[in-house]
């Protein structure tokens, strides 16, 4: 499975990678895409410096491809052949309205949106997101709580 995970995307924000590395076991390839806005174009060192930053950031990491996008993130993720969005959600709040706007996408759009908390502690909250991903045959052992080592 191809994973296309894109927003603004910075390497240097824990939240975020922590997603990225957390949706590795579950693809064959993870595209990260930094967001650009078609009507205010941005300063072309900082795009590279913030693609580069990425790009530094899964140098070890073959299955890792790093992209930029416009328009809508769902147009971009077909664009770029992958099978799911991956979306990074905050809190159970968060994961309710992410999980609505992923039910309207799969409806219009086929593609399936996984979604994963940002934050390991935050991961145990919701056992939907656990359902979720076993619903999708992915591997949970990972988010589930681990019993306290003796």
């Amino acid at each position: 499975m191809r994973l296309f995970f894109a927003g603004s995307f910075d390497p240097f924000t824990t939240g975020h990678a922590s997603i990225a590395e957390r949706a590795l076991p579950l693809c064959t390839e993870l595209v990260i895409a930094v967001g650009v806005n078609a009507t205010k174009q941005p300063d072309p060192d900082e795009l590279e410096a913030r693609l580069d930053a990425i790009r530094r950031l899964y140098a070890e990491e073959k299955k890792v491809k790093v992209t930029c996008y416009t328009g809508l993130t769902v147009e971009a993720a077909r664009a770029a052949g992958a099978d799911a969005l991956l979306r990074g959600v905050r809190s159970v709040a968060d994961f309710e309205y992410e999980r609505a706007i992923a039910d309207v996408n799969r409806s219009l759009t086929g593609i399936e949106t996984v979604l994963l908390f940002s934050t390991p502690e935050l991961s145990s909250v919701s056992s939907s997101v656990v359902r979720e991903l076993r619903a999708h045959g992915y591997p949970t052992d990972r988010f589930l709580p681990q019993p306290p080592q003796q």
